[in-house]
């Protein structure tokens, strides 16, 4: 095995297109999220949604959904290029999607009854943005979705991961896209009783804080340059491990032992002892129940000085796309010394972040809990360890 880097960085978030328009918005301690209409049983009110905002380049395809995961892969691909990478002869990609081009297929049956012209029809395919990708840039390695929930990008990562340790790739492009946060997905997410539409997200969504009632869900696309070679990385992913509850359809299980397995397992795969963890950047999503698994098995095996932050209160829970998001928070944040948590609100777990921290040294371990009983947990350390 050996450490792959983070060599390059592309985002597209309610903040925004593009990175930089990620980091300010999260260091402002500014929200994602703002008030859209048409939303709710009758489509007759408004509901707190960090959408991605219209925009980008329209030769990359005909929805939000083409064009943010093409413009965040070109964004990493480019800034990899600028910090020194230059692509092996094998280049792969790995696109983490879930609910894949939800507007579009909503269009596609509800609006326009499924006829369509055929190029319009494989518009829709999983399969063509990825395709285009590859063709853009001329990238001849494997290429492939992955799906695992809201854990996707965890998975991505490593998947990613275990392609350069085997050899299969010299380099992999990276890219998490879910821009699923229509009406109706909206409202059942709120009819489990989990996201929030009705509040400013700091006020709904308080990770390890009293009164938190859930998220405010998010969308986002991200990609990431991987390697085993080369300088000017972000940050370096040294292991990790993914696990599964086998419990219930959307419950934890209450005991969290696969939850405390993955974590240990992630670290043991890392070659990293947990007194080394000085941060975990959590799933975090203001849940009671992964609230309390997270940081249960965060007082259990870590370190007194470990602290834990979540960034969705900022930027809102991206589904399919939240690990990777919050993968590149933590990437950026080694790479600029600070760490972007949000502001506290209420009382909460003794070693939450109050706010916008200086990087310390030591590792991050980034936990992703998946709907359905995914676990996951990528360890993170600067760029030159």
């Amino acid at each position: 095995m050996q450490h792959c880097g983070i060599g390059g960085i592309g985002a597209v978030t309610g903040y925004g297109w593009g990175r930089e328009s990620f980091w300010n918005g999260l260091v402002s301690g500014e929200v994602a999220a703002s008030p859209v209409e048409r939303h709710g049983p009758g489509r007759d009110r408004t509901a707190w949604v960090a959408k991605v905002p219209e925009g980008g380049e329209e030769a990359d395809g005909p929805s939000r959904f083409a064009k943010a995961m093409r413009a965040a892969a070109r964004e990493a691909i480019v800034d990899a290029e600028e910090r020194g990478w230059r692509p092996g002869r094998r280049v792969g990609l790995l696109h983490a999607a879930v609910l894949g081009d939800l507007p579009s297929w909503n269009d596609f049956y509800g609006r326009r009854g499924g006829d369509v012209p055929v190029r319009d029809y494989l518009a829709l395919m999983p399969s063509t943005p990825v395709s285009m990708l590859m063709q853009e840039f001329g990238f001849h390695g494997p290429a492939m979705n992955v799906s695992a929930t809201c854990a996707s990008g965890n998975a991505g990562l490593l998947t990613a991961k275990a392609w350069l340790d085997a050899g299969v790739v010299d380099d992999v492009v990276f890219v998490a896209t879910d821009v699923s946060s229509t009406p109706e997905t909206v409202l059942h997410f709120e009819r489990l009783g989990v996201a929030v539409t009705d509040t400013e997200p700091r006020q709904a969504c308080r990770p390890f804080q009293e009164g938190s009632r859930g998220f405010v869900m998010g969308e986002a696309s991200v990609g990431m340059v991987l390697s085993s070679g080369g300088t000017g990385h972000y940050a370096r992913v040294l292991g990790g491990a993914m696990s599964h509850d086998a419990h219930h359809v959307t419950s934890v299980d209450p005991d969290a032992a696969e939850l405390r397995r993955c974590f240990t397992e992630a670290l043991a795969d890392a070659g990293a002892d947990p007194s080394r963890v000085r941060y975990l950047n959590a799933h975090g999503p203001g849940t009671r129940q992964c609230d309390r698994a997270e940081s249960g098995v965060f007082n259990e095996l870590f370190p007194a000085e470990a602290r834990l932050y979540s960034v969705k209160p900022l930027v809102g829970h991206c589904m399919g796309a939240a690990s990777a998001v919050e993968v590149a928070a933590a990437a950026l944040g080694y790479d600029r010394g600070i760490i972007p948590a949000p502001q506290p609100v209420a009382e909460g777990h003794p070693r939450l972040l109050d706010g916008p921290t200086p990087q310390a040294d030591g590792l991050t371990l980034k936990s992703s809990l998946g709907l359905g009983g995914h676990n996951s947990a990528v360890v993170l350390a600067p760029a030159d360890r």
